[in-house]
């Protein structure tokens, strides 16, 4: 077994708090462990019950959706990143897809890597969270370690989890084992697979630190222990967080350059060769994805009910929100230029999914773009090799082809999601005007080119 990096104050140790490989008395006080169960086979879940099938676990993946699981069972993925061959050799090798928790009744750990969504009020919905622990709480044998992996808001791990096993009559800390450790899975990211990325976690006691540490130290890398699972928590809220202050800034210094004819990505390239004190995030059309436009408003309803008011976080969100509103306000200002009304004008949007090379259009601003073209009555239609048809305001819409003609057509061609598989030097020579959100054709200083 690999070192495993770990951070555990430890009053007595002269080296507190500082990393440290994983001392091999960790597994003699945890014990033998060799069946792990994952409760969601999404993009995090799969993934995750893949690994510890390679690393030697008997595992066993459950999931509430039956089609899902029958997919599963005849060798077909649940999601992009995880091969059809892949699945079809691990059910070969007796990985186990079931939607039945009792399934779970001899695990010695088991991890729930359920949806998080936000309530249309914008506050946390840990409604799956809860369904999962209460279904797992009458099933978990004695000693089990569970950890969540599903992103919520700071102590919602002792919150709903805990409760739900305390609620079945178990000590947590004596009669099961319960931690959290953040997903941190970037999808489409080929440089940094599942368990490449440090995994940091956090028991609700030393002990459930332990058993979790014990539990995923062959599966991952480099395992990061901090202090409580309210700090791990903390530490996914904070990574996301940051990211989405950060292009919130960019966002608006990009409409800031706008007006003063200043190339933005240009000044941001300059920026970044300052070789300390400056970190390069990008301005886009809007956020999308599972993660940056959904966890800070987990940690911003948690910081309302200690009464702080999280003015960054709002901000950032304000102005990450109104990125939709200025691409389609900078189309409208460059279709006038031209003397094209967006009313009635041949729109063609290139990219559904909310990052280049991902099926996923979960909160992508593609949506927004395309609806708000359709209520000025543009023609609008869109192109994404991954994503065949999308729902806009209860219309669908197709994904056309890229073909030559196609983008003659057009009298204008916005380009949102970088693909690889685009074709971008084809859209640079056959479309009349092309807005590009994203710096794909940042050589061009053809004038039928436009950036954000």
């Amino acid at each position: 077994m690999a070192h495993h990096d770990q951070r555990v104050p430890d009053a007595s140790a002269a080296d507190a708090g500082r990393s440290r490989p994983q001392s091999d008395s960790l597994a003699e006080t945890t014990g033998e462990m060799d069946r792990l169960g994952v409760v969601g086979l999404g993009y995090v879940g799969l993934p995750l019950a893949l690994a510890a099938h390679h690393a030697g676990y008997d595992v066993v993946g459950v999931d509430v959706d039956g089609e899902k699981i029958e997919r599963l069972r005849n060798g077909t993925s649940a999601v992009t990143d995880v091969s059809d061959g892949a699945v079809a050799e691990a059910v070969e090798a007796d990985l186990e897809f079931t939607t039945e928790y009792g399934a779970l009744a001899d695990v010695d750990g088991v991890s729930i890597c359920v949806p998080t969504p936000l309530r249309k009020t914008d506050s946390p919905d840990l409604s799956f969270v809860l369904d999962a622990a209460t279904k797992l709480a009458p099933v978990v044998p004695a000693g089990c370690t569970v950890i969540l992996e599903s992103t919520v808001y700071p102590g919602a791990t002792e919150e709903v989890v805990g409760e739900a096993l305390a609620d079945n009559g178990a000590t947590v800390g004596e009669d099961v084992f319960l931690a959290f450790s953040p997903e941190r899975i970037d999808p489409g990211n080929e440089e940094y697979g599942p368990t490449d990325i440090p995994k940091v976690l956090g028991g609700v006691t030393r002990a459930c630190g332990d058993r979790a540490e014990a539990l995923y130290g062959p599966v991952f890398d480099e395992i990061v222990r901090v202090d409580t699972a309210t700090e791990a928590e903390l530490v996914k809220l904070l990574e996301n967080t940051f990211r989405a202050v950060n292009i919130g800034l960019i966002n608006e210094l990009a409409q800031v350059a706008h007006e003063l004819d200043v190339d933005i990505w240009s000044a941001i390239d300059a920026a970044e060769t300052k070789p300390f004190g400056f970190m390069p995030f990008y301005p886009g059309p809007g956020l999308g994805g599972h993660c940056i436009p959904i966890d800070p408003f987990y940690l911003s309803w948690k910081a309302s009910e200690h009464g702080i008011d999280t003015r960054f976080i709002d901000l950032a969100d304000t102005v990450n929100r109104e990125m939709p509103d200025h691409v389609v306000r900078r189309v409208v200002e460059q279709l006038n230029h031209r003397g094209t009304p967006l009313s009635g004008a041949d729109v063609l949007v290139v990219g559904a999914a909310y990052k280049p090379d991902v099926s996923d259009t979960r909160e992508s601003p593609t949506i927004d773009i395309l609806g708000q073209f359709a209520e000025w009555d543009a023609s609008v239609s869109y192109h994404d090799p991954h994503v065949p048809s999308l729902v806009v305001g209860g219309d669908t819409y197709e994904s056309v082809p890229l073909t030559r003609s196609r983008l003659a057509a057009a009298d204008c061609v916005v380009l949102v999601t970088n693909h690889s598989a685009v074709d971008v030097e084809r859209i640079l020579d056959h479309a009349s005007f092309v807005f590009d959100t994203r710096n794909a054709l940042p050589d061009s200083d053809a004038e039928h080119v436009v950036h954000l």
